[in-house]
């Protein structure tokens, strides 16, 4: 058996919906859609064949059973649908994921080593958790992923086993699992263009951005149209080229010929025009997208967010609500808490924040890792010495997407750290993605740490970006800049360093007679300003007898005068 590396084998065992077949969904899912049992045909046809139907779902490519029966084409089902659509690379609609798990449960019923069969069942497991947020079945997919290598291991060729675990792997947050499980099969396989997927989104909760380009690239030569548009547009969002990413996403619109791939492409248009501060238009794209496909829980989470920046709040906690009903994701808990706590209702707050607990705990259970939405919170309403615990435990797990960098950052500032915080604030914002919420937290770190004029053009990139970008930080954003007032007229003085002074000028050198003249000058200065040496004494005549000084001055001076009388 193919265990990965650093996996427990027995970790995440499934759990038992009923005593009689642990494979059988519940009749009450989290979109109430029970899977219809397998048709006769379905069942004569795979026995009649032996029967490989399969590979991997949305991320593996499918090797669908050419059907013999009929004069003539026939209406696929929904099974034959979604077999089409995952061998395109594109995602199936609920309903006809729902029908596909049932068809591939009762087939491995009676076929339990059917390798691909497993892996498709496994990989559709994944899918549908994630599609539906009932984390309960991460651990089902694991079980059955692994039944599939017990079967056949991956180096006799079930890779679409191993893209299965890396798929359940990035669902659970373990990018480091799923870049492990997905350069395994790149390795055996480099033109399996099912494996970049999930590479590209490993590599992007790692922070690398240039492995995510590659393999993005990658995933365009091999598997072209809607899925490696839908890639790239991703791709030039999270750099910030916005115009480049809008016309991708729109051409990706343009060809989706599925509901269910096209209400994504729509989705994407409506996450575009929200980021960059349109939420009229957001609106408009998340209703076409539910339009298009009913079962696009998350577009009505989005539509919630736009109706917020209108501020349509009388609409907007009811939309949240539908769409935590249908999809209870703990990051829509938070939203909608932050939007009763801006409108004063602090007990609808409390009681979302403690539904966002609950539904991190259960995903917990199930090998789900919260710990960026759980940090997020603490850093706002809670301990941000404790956000900053969960942070520093994904930084090392190399989990250094920007996401991270900038939450990270945001709560070594909550937490009285900021000169620490601004290095992870600045390479978040430093990625290049356009983000609003990104640039107020740097910006109020900056503004923490006295650093004005980069402050105040941060938060005004944040407000000029999306003005409603959160309903709490938003406003705060605003009184900040008010606070910093405006900038000096005419903008900051001259920056730049002041010039070196000049070099002295050398003295021209002197002609010859001019320096004998000053010489002769300084010795006369000398010569006047030295005192006079006591004269010699002289041999002749004889010298008179000692007198004291007093009587030589006294002598001396009348014959200065004139001459001396005689006696």
């Amino acid at each position: 058996m193919d265990v990965m590396p650093q996996q427990d084998p027995e970790s995440g065992r499934p759990p038992e919906p009923s005593p009689q077949d642990p494979y059988v969904m519940p009749a009450e899912g989290a979109t109430a859609v029970p899977p219809p049992p397998p048709t006769l045909r379905t069942t004569l046809r795979r026995a009649a064949f032996g029967a490989v139907a399969a590979g991997v779902l949305l991320a593996g490519a499918l090797v669908a059973v050419e059907d013999g029966e009929g004069d003539g084409p026939k209406e696929p089902g929904p099974v034959e649908r979604a077999e089409a659509a995952t061998t395109a690379g594109s995602p199936a609609s609920l309903s006809d994921l729902t029908a596909l798990i049932g068809d591939r449960q009762k087939w491995v019923e009676s076929h339990p080593k059917d390798a691909p069969s497993l892996a498709t069942l496994g990989t559709a497991y994944v899918e549908w958790a994630r599609r539906s947020a009932d984390t309960a079945y991460y651990a089902r997919a694991e079980e059955t992923l692994k039944r599939s290598l017990e079967a056949r291991a991956g180096e006799r060729g079930n890779g679409e086993a191993w893209v299965g675990l890396a798929a359940l792997a990035n669902a659970r947050h373990d990018f480091l699992a799923a870049k492990r499980w997905g350069e395994t099969v790149k390795r055996q396989q480099p033109k399996a263009w099912s494996v970049y997927p999930v590479l590209i989104d490993a590599y992007t909760g790692l922070g690398d951005q240039k492995a995510a380009t590659a393999a993005t690239e990658k995933f365009g030569e091999l598997r072209k149209g809607v899925p490696a548009l839908a890639r790239t547009a991703e791709l030039y969002r999270g750099q910030g080229w916005r115009e480049d990413a809008l016309a991708t996403a729109r051409e990706a619109a343009d060809r989706a010929t599925q509901p269910a791939e096209k209400a994504e492409a729509l989705h994407r248009l409506g996450e575009l025009a929200w980021e960059r501060g349109e939420p009229e238009e957001a609106v408009a794209q998340f209703d076409a997208a539910l339009r298009t496909d009913a079962g696009h829980h998350a577009s009505l989470a989005g539509r919630a967010r736009a109706l917020v920046a209108l501020e349509r709040t009388d609409e907007a906690p009811a939309a949240y609500q539908s769409a935590l009903e249908k999809l209870p994701r703990p990051e829509y808990a938070l939203e909608l808490g932050e939007l009763y706590e801006s409108l004063g209702l602090d007990g609808d707050a409390r009681t979302q924040y403690a539904a966002l607990r609950e539904m991190a705990a259960g995903a917990k259970r199930a090998g789900v890792d919260e710990s960026l939405l759980l940090a997020r919170f603490e850093a706002d309403h809670g301990d941000p010495d404790e956000a900053v615990e969960l942070l520093r435990g994904q930084w090392r797990k190399q989990h250094r997407s920007a996401a991270v960098a900038d939450a990270l950052g945001w709560a070594l500032h909550r937490a009285g750290k900021s000169e620490e915080g601004l290095e992870y604030a600045e390479q978040a914002v430093g990625t290049g993605v356009r983000n609003a919420s990104y640039a107020y937290h740097l910006g109020m770190i900056q503004r923490e740490l006295e650093d004005y004029g980069p402050a105040r053009r941060n938060l005004e990139q944040a407000v000029r970006t999306n003005p409603a970008f959160s309903p709490l930080a938003a406003p705060l954003a605003r009184q900040a800049l008010e606070a910093l007032g405006e900038p000096p007229p005419g903008g900051p003085g001259d920056m730049r360093p002041p010039p070196p002074p000049a070099p002295e000028p050398k003295p021209e050198p002197k002609r010859e007679a001019e320096r004998e003249t000053e010489r002769e000058a300084e010795r006369e200065t000398e010569r006047k300003t030295k005192p006079e040496a006591p004269a010699a004494p002289s041999k002749s005549p004889a010298p008179a007898p000692a007198a004291s000084k007093e009587a030589e001055a006294g002598s001396a001076a009348p014959a200065e005068g004139g001459a001396s009388k005689s006696p």
